[in-house]
């Protein structure tokens, strides 16, 4: 398979310069243009190449790999102060889809991927220091869902520059941005998490009224119910008058 070859780069411009690949993926040779012609940056199926073979071997990952930039060619503009590529993702998705149905791919596999592509430009304004809030945060691990790790795996492996700080500092970006995914996701499941009885059925079980030991027995039912799950009630309720006797 082209896209799962050990030498994945060789493979991938044999086809392209066979001309083969033109019955797959006949866009892909559009992409010989310049990503910013007045400054001439790499072109585009270049890019294209050398994002694919930086990715991991999996396939969702280099098909999206490949597809990430196919829209290039249909929505670049001059009309705003330099060469622009709006929407580029959205497009690519719609293309990625197409493309993914003529080859016979499964729908999973095309859903997961045309994602992977509408979504691979989410992260730029995270890496260009704008910063992002929480919630910002928080959406773009849920936009992401399952095909999180993926993607954040395309965005590493979109990173073709020679400049070794830039590209420092975009894998630092990334990690930034895992760890706090990572911390809010333990924050949220921590604030969701609930005492298997609540203060009332506990103050109605030991007949008490609202006091700092309500508090203390809420806390240590938190820790109760994290550390051995759900109890049965009859044995969470002896549970809770012995851990009563012992407060002082």
């Amino acid at each position: 398979m082209i896209l799962m070859a050990d030498d994945v780069s060789a493979s991938l411009w044999s086809e392209i310069d066979s001309g083969r690949i033109d019955e797959l993926v006949p866009e892909l040779p559009a992409l010989r243009m310049e990503q910013d012609p007045i400054h001439r940056h790499k072109d585009v199926l270049s890019h294209t190449v050398a994002v694919v073979a930086k990715t991991p071997a999996d396939l969702a990952v280099r098909l999206a790999a490949l597809f990430h930039d196919i829209a290039k060619p249909n929505t670049r503009s001059f009309e705003h102060g330099g060469v622009t590529f709006r929407h580029h993702e959205v497009v690519g998705a719609r293309i990625t889809k197409k493309r993914m149905t003529a080859m016979g791919y499964d729908e999973s596999m095309i859903e997961s991927v045309s994602e992977l592509v509408r979504m691979s430009g989410r992260f730029k304004g995270y890496s260009d220091g704008d910063g992002w809030s929480d919630s910002a945060v928080r959406r773009y691990a849920r936009e992401a869902g399952p095909l999180l790790g993926q993607l954040n795996a395309l965005i590493r492996s979109d990173c073709t520059t020679r400049n070794r700080n830039k590209a420092q500092a975009l894998q630092e970006s990334i990690d930034d941005l895992e760890r706090r995914v990572g911390e809010l996701a333990d924050e949220d499941r921590r604030a969701a998490e609930r005492p298997q009885f609540d203060g009332d059925r506990v103050m109605t079980l030991l007949g008490i009224e609202p006091s700092r030991q309500v508090g203390q027995i809420m806390t240590w039912l938190m820790e109760l119910k994290r550390d051995e799950g759900e109890l049965s009630d009859a044995e969470l309720e002896t549970r809770i008058r012995e851990y009563y006797a012992s407060l002082d």
